[in-house]
């Protein structure tokens, strides 16, 4: 996938993909997460030791850049907020 037909494509579906990939989970329990679904300190494949492989692979499938002042508690506590916060990442291209 080219970063131009990346841009035109939801950061929903490519997020849940990251999620699966890295976190090892299957793709019913991704398929399942909604605004409300608790991420880190509620799956237990998320600690601290996944953050970084986690938001590195986000980088790269969607093509953004997350500065160290980007990550707080707030934009992991949910997947409605881990996609926002990327989704506003996109816009800022």
């Amino acid at each position: 996938m080219t970063a131009d037909s990346c841009a035109f494509q939801s950061a929903d579906p490519i997020l849940r993909e990251v999620l699966r990939d890295v976190l090892g989970l299957t793709q019913e329990r991704v398929a399942e997460f909604d605004a409300d679904t608790g991420l880190f300190g509620h799956l237990p494949e998320l600690d601290s030791m996944a953050v970084a492989g986690l938001l590195t692979e986000i980088e790269d499938r969607l093509d953004i850049v997350i500065e160290d002042d980007d990550v707080d508690g707030d934009m992991l506590e949910t997947y409605g907020a881990l996609l926002s916060f990327v989704e506003a990442k996109r816009k800022q291209g």
